[in-house]
């Protein structure tokens, strides 16, 4: 059994991690998940991971395309000191550690984004993507 470091007394409860976005603890469990800090798709599946609040999380993802985030927000205080999180992590370290709530894709990122198959043209009519076919793989 580990005691405290002076080898004297019982273990010392661990602490619950915190998230070094909103500084708020991460009690057991609540929502969480870890944070890429370049995105996989843009070469961050070796580098380093952070433990975050998901709605932490959800938030980054709804306010940054992945080539943005491995552009120019891809640590902590970079994030943290984004205006467009900024206002978001304000608002969430005043509420409990273990609180969630669902998070939308704010409406820069909705409109940037293609919905479902269906794509606006200039003329603002919407319009199918096209479909793409693969050939079945030959043996």
């Amino acid at each position: 059994m580990r005691s405290d470091r002076d080898g004297r007394g019982p273990p010392r409860p661990k602490a619950d991690p915190v998230c070094p976005l909103c500084g708020r603890p991460i009690p057991p469990g609540s929502k969480s998940s870890l944070h890429h800090l370049v995105p996989k798709l843009k070469g961050g599946a070796k580098c380093g991971t952070v433990r975050l609040h998901q709605i932490c999380h959800s938030a980054i993802h709804a306010r940054f395309s992945e080539a943005e985030i491995a552009r120019r927000l891809a640590d902590i205080d970079r994030l943290e000191a984004d205006p467009a999180l900024a206002e978001f992590l304000a608002w969430v370290r005043t509420k409990p550690a273990d609180f969630h709530a669902p998070t939308r894709l704010t409406r820069h990122r909705r409109h940037s984004l293609p919905s479902h198959g269906v794509a606006k043209s200039q003329s603002g009519q919407a319009t199918e993507w096209p479909r793409v076919t693969r050939k079945p793989h030959r043996r």
